[in-house]
């Protein structure tokens, strides 16, 4: 099978593209905006590269017509928070117009899976069930990724596509590509820091693995039925929510390091959704999904092999090196990462 992943050389978009290309051509199409490509041309399988952005709709087209997908991913967004406050107009761009222009370039009958976000909902103590929740995004990223569903479905039943809506929860793994929290403090202690600054402690979120997340995601592109011109959303997460303090505990715990958390007055989000955790019920009827990994492992995997992106940890280094403070916000061109205070998503 033909598989485009847009956004493949991302954080979940790397795995997935890596476990797909066993078994399936996979095309990744991605513009590198978070540094080098990081998947090997020689990885085992067949997978291809395509270089562009989702803003330009001939770049788009002109992949999709030179590969000709039957199903398409599409991870490819702003994902940062701070990063969509900050640029709005970046994050409309990307994150919606930039899924219009892939939808208007599908090849008819192909499935397409598009990644959306817990942050569509609005707080609640439960687990948030597709149907039930509701929806009521509090940020432009939940705003965009909202849009995002709206011309998903549309177009879908427009245009005969077969439609998935995966609204993703948080993500922990090897790998990062943006300053969340839980990259951000395995970078400080990584670095010999033994003093952290956090905001908000107490919100609780529902992190996933980023090997769980690839699978869901595959599932969703290969599993079940979904009738053309129809479309499904599902959740993806693990149904379990956990404080910023409880992490920290469990942190402790796997790097043996007794560091000791500081409250930034700068890092404290004005509007911070206090509990935001997955019913994940409806990806294991409909795709045979579930997660493998608890958290403590993919706590356990983030500090083993971080693997994370050079600009998440060149300034901890910098800041051994010139003793001078990191900076808690500002901005950096295309082609970088953020170097915004670190946030949950």
């Amino acid at each position: 099978m033909k598989i485009m992943v847009i956004g493949g050389n991302g954080f979940v978009g790397r795995p997935l593209s890596q476990m797909l290309s066993q078994t399936h051509h996979v095309c990744v199409f991605d513009s590198l905006r978070y540094g080098s490509l990081r998947l090997s041309r020689n990885e085992p399988g067949r997978l291809d590269v395509i270089l562009g952005d989702i803003t330009d709709p001939a770049a788009v087209a002109h992949a999709m017509d030179s590969f000709r997908p039957e199903a398409i991913i599409h991870l490819a967004a702003i994902h940062y928070i701070p990063e969509c406050e900050t640029d709005p107009a970046l994050a409309v761009r990307t994150n919606v117009a930039g899924t219009v222009n892939i939808l208007a370039a599908c090849p008819p009958g192909c499935r397409i899976v598009f990644a959306s976000s817990g942050a569509v909902y609005r707080p609640a103590p439960e687990p948030h069930a597709e149907d039930l929740a509701i929806i009521e995004p509090s940020d432009i990223y939940g705003y965009t990724k909202l849009h995002g569903e709206h011309y998903v479905r549309h177009m879908a039943r427009q245009r005969g596509l077969s439609a998935v809506v995966v609204r993703l929860f948080n993500v922990i793994g090897p790998g990062e590509t943006n300053p969340h929290l839980m990259p951000e403090i395995v970078a400080q202690l990584k670095a010999g820091h033994t003093r952290i600054a956090l905001g908000n402690l107490e919100p609780r979120r529902d992190y996933i693995h980023v090997e769980d997340a690839a699978r869901g995601f595959m599932a969703a592109a290969l599993a079940g039925s979904v009738p053309a011109g129809d479309s499904v959303t599902v959740n993806l997460g693990t149904s379990r929510a956990y404080s910023v303090s409880e992490i920290l505990g469990k942190l402790r715990r796997i790097t043996e390091i007794d560091f000791t958390v500081e409250s930034d007055p700068a890092r404290i989000r004005a509007v911070d959704r206090p509990v935001l955790a997955a019913d994940i019920t409806r990806i294991r009827d409909l795709f045979g999904w579930e997660p493998a990994y608890s958290i403590d492992a993919a706590l356990a995997d983030l500090w083993a092999r971080p693997d994370l992106c050079a600009h998440l940890t060149a300034k901890y280094r910098l800041m051994e090196e010139e003793a001078v403070p990191v900076p808690a916000r500002g901005h950096l061109p295309h082609g970088h990462a953020p170097d915004i205070a670190p946030t949950l998503a």
